[in-house]
C-alpha cells in the first residue's frame, strides 16, 4: 500500500513537473498532440494497464513506466531545418549578392514549444546604391535650389568613394491642388506666386523628374531646370509623393541588388490620413501606383493622403530607407515619423540646403552601419523573439539590432519561434535587415495530428469485426457501439456500474458512462480521474493561494507533502533552525518549534525565540548586577551601562513614566552587602525595564567616632585604674616599710637605753 502511494506521488510530481498529459477523456492521438508539446501517445496495440484509454496519452517516461514500448510510442519534436544555404559574400559575386544566411528554412512545431536558430547577416563591400532625391517646390524653396543645381557632381564624388554603382534620381512635389490647400482663381491657378514678382508653376501634387541613372550630369540639368511652385497651408503633400516614389519601382528604376535610399527635403511638415477630407475627398489612398504617361501622380485629387501605417508598410515592403532632410522647425515632427518607420534616419537642413551634400553622406555611412532584423509576413498568433550578437562577441538578449558595424562584419541573430496553438495550415513569414533585399524565408507548419492516424486497420483484432477500426493503437468504434474493443453496444450497456452508489449521481457527475465505465470530463482546473470520476488533482486545501501550500501533491482530496513539510496544507516546515536561540536552545527553553516558528509556552515568555521573560525567575537573577550597581552609593548611573546593556536591562530610578499598565514581575535579591532589594520588572522593546527600587534590611554601619571615643575612654579609664591600683600597692608598700622601719627604730632604741642602765 505504501509503494502504491509513493508511486502515485512520484506519477503527479512528473505530471507537474512535464505538463499534465491526462487531462480529461483524451480518446484519440490528435487529442493527446494539442494538450501539450510533452505529451505523447503510445500506438501499441495490445498496450493495456489499469489505465483508462485515454492513459495512453502522457509524457515519456510515464508511458515507458507504464511498460509501452518505445519504438510504438509517438512523440513528434520540434525542429528547424535549413532548406538552403549559400555562403555570405564579402564582395557582391556577378548577379548573386547573398547577405543573409540561412535563405529558405522549414519550422515544424508541436503547439506550446519554442525552437531556436541562428540568422547571419554580412554587408557586403562595395554594395549598389540609389538615391531619390524627392523636394518639396514649394515657394519657401526657391533659395534651396540654387544652392543644389551641382549637387549630382559632388554626390557622385562623394559617394564614389564608399560604392562603384552609384546611381540618382530626381522628384518633387508640392501639395494637391485643389481648395482649399490652393487659390483656384484663374491667375491664381496659373501663376501660384502672382501676388509676388515671382513667376511659379502651377501647383502640383507629385512629379517624377528623373528616373535613377549613373549620369550626374543629367541630374544637374534637371535640377537647373526645376521651378517652385506655391499652395495656401503651411503643411505640403511630402507623404502623397514618398507613396508613389516607394510603389512605383518601374518607373523610379530601384534595382533589386541596391540599397534604396530616399531623401526627402522639405521645410513643412506634410499632411497624412483624412487631412484631405477639406477638400472633400474621401476615398482611402490605395497604396498603388498613380502615374500618368508624364509621370505626374494623377490620383491627387482623388485619394487620400496615405496614413502613417500605410506609409511604413510600403517603405518596408519595397526596402526603402528614408532620409528626413528638413529645417530645424520641423525636426521634431519627423524624428517622431522616423521612430515610427524602420531604418528611417533625420538631418537639419540648413536654410539653403547648403548641407545637404554632407546630411546624405553622413546618413548613409549611419545606415551601412547598422543591422537591423526585421519579422515581415504572416506572423500573427506566433511569438518571435531575438538576441542580437555583434561582431565584438556581446549578446543583446530582446534587441535585434548591431551599430558600428563596418562593411564585412557578421552579425548573429538568435532568433526564437513559439507556437502558443494549432494553426489552420501553413504559415510563410520572412525576416530580412531593414533596408537590405535579401531575406529568409519561413515555412511554418504546426504538428498537431499523428501521422499513424492513417490509414486505418478494419482488421485488427484488437477491435470487434464489424464493430470498429484500428487507428494510432485504439479501436475507433462504429456508430452505436463504444468501449475500449468497440464490443459495447450503446442500447444494452449497463449504467449502473457508473454509479458508486444507489444514491449517488452517475460517475459523480463529472464523467459520461460508456458501456458501464465511466469516462472522466476535461476540467480548466486540473485532472479528473477515479472509477467513478470521484477524484481529482484540484480540490485540495490552499494556502496562501498555492494548492497544498505548494509543497504537496493533491490526490483525491487529499495533499500528500514534500520531504520537509507538514500539515493538512503542508505549509509547516519540519526545519528547526530557525527556532534555536543564540545559544543553541530549542525556543530558548520555553516554547516549542512549530511549522518553523516558536509557539511560547511558559506563561510570561514572548519573542520570535521566546527569549523574552520577565516574568521568569530567571529575569531577576539577570537583573541582580545591573540593580545592584545602581544602587551602590558610590556609583554613577553611567558607570552601570556596560553591566546594564549585557543583561538588556534598563534602570528607571525616576518613575517619570507609568509602567503599571502592563504586566511586571516583582524580584526581591539580596546583595552581597547583605541588604535586600527589591524591584518590578515590564517587558519593553529594548529589554527589561527595572523600576520601584528599594533597599532596606542592611545592617547598620558602625559610629567610629563613639567606638573610637569608648576606645579612647576605656583606654585612659584602664591607665587611671591601674594608676590608682599601682598607687594603692605602693601605698601599702611604704607604709610596710614605714611600719618595719618604725618597728626597727624603736628595737634600737631600747637596747640602747638598757645598756645605758
Amino acid at each position: 500500500m505504501g509503494f502504491l502511494l509513493l508511486s502515485l506521488i512520484l506519477r503527479y510530481w512528473i505530471h507537474t513537473v512535464e505538463g499534465s498529459c491526462s487531462e480529461g477523456s483524451v480518446v484519440t492521438c490528435d487529442d493527446c498532440l494539442q494538450l501539450s508539446a510533452n505529451c505523447a501517445w503510445c500506438t501499441e496495440e495490445n498496450f493495456t494497464d489499469w489505465f483508462s484509454v485515454s492513459q495512453r496519452c502522457d509524457t515519456l517516461n510515464i508511458l515507458l513506466e507504464k511498460g509501452c514500448d518505445r519504438a510504438h510510442i509517438y512523440l513528434p519534436v520540434s525542429e528547424a531545418q535549413i532548406l538552403q544555404d549559400r555562403p555570405l559574400e564579402k564582395k557582391p559575386a556577378a548577379g548573386n549578392q547573398t547577405q543573409i544566411s540561412p535563405q529558405k528554412m522549414s519550422l515544424k512545431l508541436r503547439p506550446g514549444s519554442e525552437v531556436t536558430f541562428q540568422v547571419k547577416i554580412k554587408h557586403t563591400e562595395d554594395y549598389p546604391v540609389d538615391i531619390y532625391y524627392l523636394m518639396d517646390l514649394s515657394a519657401s524653396m526657391f533659395d534651396d535650389l540654387g544652392m543644389i543645381k551641382n549637387l549630382g557632381s559632388t554626390l557622385s564624388k562623394e559617394m564614389a568613394k564608399l560604392t562603384s554603382k552609384f546611381r540618382m534620381g530626381f522628384g518633387s512635389f508640392v501639395d494637391k491642388p485643389v481648395l482649399p490647400f490652393i487659390q483656384i482663381t484663374e491667375k491664381q491657378l496659373a501663376n501660384p506666386c502672382s501676388h509676388t514678382s515671382m513667376i511659379c508653376q502651377p501647383t502640383f501634387g507629385y512629379k517624377h523628374v528623373l528616373p535613377l541613372t549613373s549620369r550626374t550630369d543629367k541630374f544637374n540639368e534637371i535640377i537647373a531646370k526645376q521651378k517652385v511652385s506655391a499652395n495656401l497651408d503651411l503643411l505640403e503633400g511630402g507623404f502623397d509623393a514618398i507613396m508613389q516614389a516607394t510603389v512605383c519601382g518601374d518607373k523610379i528604376g530601384w534595382r533589386n541588388d541596391s540599397m534604396r535610399l530616399l531623401v526627402f527635403v522639405s521645410g513643412a511638415d506634410s499632411h497624412f490620413g483624412m487631412d484631405s477630407r477639406m477638400a472633400g475627398i474621401v476615398i482611402p489612398n490605395d497604396g498603388q501606383c498613380h502615374l500618368d504617361a508624364n509621370n505626374d501622380y494623377y490620383m491627387s485629387t482623388l485619394q487620400e493622403y496615405p496614413t502613417l501605417g500605410q506609409l511604413i508598410e510600403k517603405v518596408v515592403e519595397n526596402n526603402i530607407l528614408l532620409i528626413f532632410a528638413v529645417t530645424e522647425e520641423q525636426i521634431n515632427n519627423y524624428k517622431n515619423y522616423a521612430d515610427l518607420i524602420p531604418g528611417a534616419t533625420v538631418g537639419v537642413l540648413a536654410k539653403d540646403s547648403g548641407n545637404v551634400l554632407e546630411l546624405i553622406v553622413s546618413a548613409y555611412k549611419e545606415l551601412r552601419s547598422e543591422i537591423e532584423l526585421e519579422a515581415l509576413g504572416d506572423t500573427e498568433e506566433l511569438h518571435i523573439s531575438f538576441t542580437a550578437i555583434c561582431p565584438n562577441g556581446t549578446a543583446f538578449p530582446d534587441v535585434k539590432y548591431c551599430s558600428n558595424i563596418k562593411p564585412g562584419e557578421t552579425v548573429v541573430f538568435n532568433v526564437s519561434v513559439e507556437l502558443p496553438g494549432c494553426l489552420s495550415g501553413l504559415r510563410h513569414f520572412s525576416l530580412k535587415a531593414v533596408g537590405l533585399q535579401d531575406s529568409l524565408e519561413v515555412e511554418l507548419d504546426s504538428l498537431c495530428s499523428c501521422d499513424c492516424q492513417q490509414p486505418p486497420t478494419a482488421n485488427s483484432s484488437q477491435c470487434t469485426e464489424g464493430q470498429g477500426v484500428s487507428q494510432c493503437g485504439v479501436c475507433v468504434c462504429q456508430p452505436g457501439f463504444l468501449g475500449a474493443q468497440c464490443e459495447c453496444n450503446e442500447e444494452t450497456a449497463l449504467l449502473s456500474d457508473c454509479h458508486a452508489t444507489n444514491d449517488s449521481e452517475k460517475c459523480n457527475g463529472q464523467g459520461d458512462c460508456y458501456c458501464g465505465q465511466c469516462v472522466c470530463h476535461k476540467s480548466s482546473f486540473g485532472r479528473i480521474y477515479g472509477a467513478y470520476c470521484e477524484c481529482d488533482n484540484y480540490s485540495c486545501v490552499r494556502f496562501r493561494g498555492e494548492l497544498c501550500g505548494g509543497h504537496g501533491v493533491c490526490d483525491c482530496g487529499e495533499c500528500h507533502c514534500e520531504s520537509g513539510w507538514t500539515g493538512d496544507y503542508c505549509n509547516c516546515s519540519t526545519e528547526t533552525e530557525e527556532c534555536k536561540s543564540e545559544d543553541g536552545d530549542l525556543c530558548s527553553g520555553r516554547g516549542k518549534c512549530s511549522c518553523g516558528k516558536c509557539v511560547c509556552t511558559v506563561p510570561g515568555a514572548s519573542g520570535d525565540k521566546c527569549e523574552k521573560c520577565p516574568t521568569c525567575e530567571e529575569a531577576c537573577s539577570s537583573a541582580r548586577t545591573c540593580v545592584e550597581c545602581h544602587l551602590q552609593d558610590n556609583e554613577e548611573p553611567a558607570s552601570c551601562e556596560q553591566e546594564c546593556s549585557r543583561a538588556k536591562i534598563l534602570v528607571n530610578l525616576t518613575s517619570d513614566k507609568d509602567y503599571y499598565k502592563s504586566p511586571s514581575m516583582q524580584c526581591t535579591l539580596k546583595m552581597e552587602s547583605e541588604c535586600w532589594v527589591s524591584f518590578s520588572g515590564v517587558e519593553d522593546e529594548t529589554g527589561v525595564i527595572a523600576y520601584n527600587l528599594h533597599k532596606y534590611g542592611c545592617p547598620e554601619a558602625p559610629n567610629i567616632p563613639m567606638i573610637i571615643l569608648g576606645v579612647s575612654l576605656s583606654v585612659v579609664c584602664i591607665g587611671l585604674i591601674l594608676l590608682a591600683v599601682w598607687k594603692v600597692l605602693i601605698s601599702v608598700h611604704d607604709k610596710k616599710e614605714v611600719a618595719k622601719f618604725e618597728a626597727e627604730k624603736a628595737k634600737a632604741k631600747w637596747q640602747t637605753v638598757g645598756g645605758i642602765t
